[in-house]
């Protein structure tokens, strides 16, 4: 801020304007600059006008030229979360089970995460999580599988639908059946 007003001081524009309205005399070039100021309130606030230096605009769009030239960069494209299945862009794909098996999962947890390795009827083999307390496929059983990944198990990015094909669903369910393929519980009736 000192610069830009220690400039404005030693500007052509002001010497003029000093030399004109005074001629050399005893009379200070600091008394000189107050006194052309004084006349106009707007010239006090130059100084301050020119020490700010950022702007709230945005930055300019690019050119056609610029655009045709090639200069903008496209955004990289997300990838899918389950391939297999967005290639063919289908919800849900058959499968034959070739092998279940169990995963450790990563840390910090622990367990075995029961998976199983399906071909799929687009000729993809995927490693699909199976879901819920126990189940009852086993190689070669026909399942239906879904995107989704097993946040915990490392590779594994399809899940097994439950209570379709021949992968029954979970027994004595009573909440989120919908998820896991059991029917509502019939009531006992008196009588």
């Amino acid at each position: 801020m000192a610069a830009s007003i220690l400039r404005s001081f030693f500007s052509p524009a002001l010497r003029q304007s000093l030399t004109a309205t005074a001629p050399s005399s005893s009379i200070s070039p600091i008394s000189r600059l107050l006194q052309s100021q004084s006349s106009s309130p707007s010239s006090i606030l130059s100084p301050f006008r020119a020490a700010a230096a950022f702007s709230t605009t945005p930055a300019p769009q690019a050119t056609l030229n610029q655009v045709l030239r090639g200069i903008r960069k496209g955004k990289r494209a997300r990838h899918a979360v389950s391939p297999a299945l967005s290639n063919t862009h289908c919800p849900a794909l058959k499968g034959v089970c070739l092998r279940v098996g169990v995963v450790r999962p990563k840390k910090p947890n622990s367990g075995e995460r029961k998976t199983a390795r399906v071909k799929l009827s687009s000729g993809a083999v995927v490693t699909a999580y199976i879901p819920g307390e126990g189940h009852n496929i086993q190689q070669h059983s026909v399942v239906l599988v879904r995107g989704g990944r097993a946040q915990d198990c490392p590779g594994v990015r399809y899940h097994l639908v439950r209570g379709a094909l021949d992968l029954g669903g979970v027994a004595s369910r009573t909440t989120s059946r919908s998820k896991y393929g059991t029917k509502k519980p019939k009531k006992a009736t008196v009588g």
